[in-house]
């Protein structure tokens, strides 16, 4: 008998579905039989609490809805590092202008066409209301002094501002709002912070400023604060990519991490090599070179950067549909092929196409779930048998489906199999650096070769905790994104966890701890689209965000959880208010019940699973050399694949579908 778990909906990057299945052998006995049938049942009752929590989350408790807000609280979100306030109510003119004074004398297209936006959005209830004589307003203008007249963007840029609101009167010669920078990005978080604290009152139908004077100082406490959108899984139009970014600004979010291209599809027009974008999921599901510089064009215009990635050499199976010879054989169509020089090219080609495209100087160039064990890393870190549902390819094995002619070419080199993920990994890193690029890498790659990668490497982490910690020690820089808490697609992890996570933990010195560029939440897209997209990154995005940004003294003290959640939820409504689709997260809390039930079938699962232990040590080969071609290989013959051996048929099948997003 074998057991085929099936993993549907997956943290990072999923294998296709032909790829979706761990095969273990099984002896046939009662005790399967009895533990598959209350698997099945609790299964199904899993599924039955999903309805239920889904369907009670309609009957909202909002702190914000149904109580008044606490005036102690400063609902800015995310928090300024330093900040006074009064007791003053202000009320803000509709016919609100902008005096912007820089360096170069002259306006700014940024700032006033952010000026525009804010407006648009501050008065939203009154756009076409106009002052009337004898009217009187205490803010009538806002001034905005920048320092230097360079709006290029990249990291590192100064986003630092000071915001003083006061009201005008005879006395006081800056009344009004004014705010005071060292470039127009700064400029422009300054702005947002004025907008949040704009609040339109029905009644009187106006605007009003509570708790004036203000005086704002504020920075970023990371240069790096960004949200990874997934469009290989599902293509996500324009529009919709645009109002994602529009919405980190909001939350004052600076990298979009575009992870573009994976196995399942190659949307992107690449010039050099036009046929790569056959491997879109449709001719109408691509983005054009212009489609590409609108979105990075748009993004600027927010603050925003946008790092592309091409994720190599793994996950790249959709290069191949315009490209056949890119893959190793046509029963094997990842990774791509090592040996070839014409890999290579292609490479070259298309990072040299994105150069023109994307300005940022980070480049993400992947090389993650090449080596390793079968793992899984746990949120909540007690589910060891959950270990096994996380599939990464082996690159022994991976390579092992190349032809002979091509093992022999790599032993020519005297290359294994590490050797040549090292090789493919290194060379795209000098093709992206001689395009002007810093090299991003997922972690696998520091884990399996860190004395050879280029010094200059950003080294990713998604696995788990500690791997920061060891890449700055080496001197390398490095993100943070463990999967544990800022991976979105992850349902199941509060908001509370997502706020609470320190990308600097274990990291003493002052000097590694400036290696941590930030952070970054990641929205996989295998089971969001655009119908979803945003309301599973929102308000749990915003968590990370300030996180990132603000002061971790004022943010991390286990006694400020109320006072969060009330600014969150606060922050989330003024998200809806302004059309952004941020889900309630009551919607994201698991009921003490499920949480009960999805221990029982862990248990069970982890002992039907031990029933044969024994052949657990070759599960991964068993699995993975069926998904390259090699037919059903048995645990005794999986050491065998040259000799093209396959196992006896086993009599029965059966298949447990697991969602992952229920168990991880």
């Amino acid at each position: 008998m074998i057991i085929i778990i099936t993993p549907h909906n997956t943290t990072h990057h999923t294998t296709p579905p032909h790829h979706n299945h761990i095969i273990y052998p099984i002896s046939n006995n009662h005790s399967f039989n009895f533990v598959q049938k209350m698997s099945q049942f609790l299964l199904k009752a899993l599924l039955h609490l999903l309805i239920f929590q889904l369907v009670n989350s309609r009957s909202l408790k909002s702190t914000i809805h149904n109580t008044n807000l606490d005036e102690s609280l400063t609902y800015i979100w995310p928090l300024p590092s330093q900040f006074t306030s009064g007791n003053n109510t202000l009320t803000v003119n509709p016919n609100l202008t902008l005096d912007f004074t820089g360096n170069a004398g002259s306006g700014s297209v940024v700032v006033e066409e952010a000026f525009e936006r804010y407006k648009k959005i501050i008065f939203k209830h009154g756009a076409n209301k106009l002052a009337k004589a004898g009217d009187y307003y205490d803010v009538n203008r806002v001034t905005v002094i920048v320092h230097s007249d360079n709006d290029e963007l990249q990291l590192g840029v100064d986003e630092s501002y000071s915001l003083l609101v006061t009201k005008n009167n005879e006395r006081s010669i800056i009344g009004g709002v004014s705010i005071e920078a060292n470039s127009v990005y700064g400029a422009l978080r300054g702005l947002e912070t004025m907008s949040q604290l704009c609040i339109f009152y029905y009644g009187i139908k106006t605007v009003q400023i509570h708790k004036a004077p203000w005086f704002i100082q504020d920075k970023p406490r990371f240069a790096y604060r960004g949200l990874l959108l997934d469009t290989s899984r599902h293509y996500l139009p324009i529009e919709i990519i645009k109002q994602i970014i529009e919405s980190m600004s909001y939350a004052k979010l600076n990298v979009l991490h575009w992870h573009i291209i994976d196995e399942e599809s190659f949307p992107l027009e690449v010039p050099s090599y036009p046929n790569l974008w056959k491997g879109a999921y449709t001719k109408w599901e691509r983005y054009t070179v212009e489609d590409a510089i609108e979105i990075v064009d748009f993004a600027k215009m927010r603050g925003i950067n946008v790092m592309a990635e091409v994720d190599v050499p793994g996950h790249a199976e959709s290069w191949g549909a315009g490209y056949p010879d890119l893959w190793p054989s046509p029963s094997c169509k990842e990774p791509l092929d090592v040996s070839k020089n014409y890999t290579f090219d292609v490479i070259s080609g298309i990072l040299s196409d994105m150069r023109k495209i994307f300005p940022f100087e980070l480049f993400h160039l992947g090389g993650d779930e090449l080596v390793g064990q079968l793992r899984h890393s746990s949120s909540n870190g007690n589910l060891p048998l959950l270990m096994f549902l996380k599939f990464r390819i082996n690159v022994e094995i991976a390579l092992a489906c190349l032809s002979n002619q091509k093992m022999v070419q790599l032993q020519d080199h005297n290359m294994t199999a590490k050797d040549a993920y090292q090789y493919f990994v290194l060379r795209a890193q000098e093709i992206a650096i001689s395009q002007n690029w810093t090299p991003v890498n997922w972690e696998e790659t520091f884990n399996a070769f860190p004395s050879k990668l280029n010094p200059r490497t950003v080294v990713h982490n998604w696995l788990g905790g500690g791997v920061c910690p060891k890449a700055v020690a080496q001197g390398f820089r490095c993100i943070y994104s463990n999967q544990g808490f800022w991976y979105l697609d992850h349902l199941d992890v509060p908001w509370e966890e997502v706020y609470y996570v320190e990308p600097l933990e274990g990291i003493k010195n002052i000097s590694e701890q400036k290696l941590v560029l930030g952070g970054e939440v990641c929205m996989w897209g295998e089971t969001a689209d655009a119908s979803d997209v945003q309301q599973t990154i929102w308000p749990r995005a915003a968590a990370a965000a300030e996180r990132l940004w603000s002061d971790k003294e004022a943010t991390s003290s286990t006694n400020t959880t109320s006072a969060a959640l009330q600014r969150l939820e606060y922050f989330r409504c003024l998200l809806t208010r302004r059309g952004v689709p941020a889900a309630p997260d009551s919607t994201l809390r698991l009921s003490v019940v499920y949480s009960l039930v999805l221990a029982l079938f862990t248990v069970l699962l982890w002992c039907f699973v031990n029933v044969n232990k024994r052949k657990l040590d070759y599960l991964c080969k068993t699995s993975m050399l069926k998904d390259f071609g090699f037919g059903n290989i048995s645990a005794q013959d999986a050491s065998g694949v040259k000799s093209g051996k396959e196992s006896r048929s086993l009599d029965k099948t059966f298949e447990l579908n697991i969602p992952i997003s229920l168990v991880t």
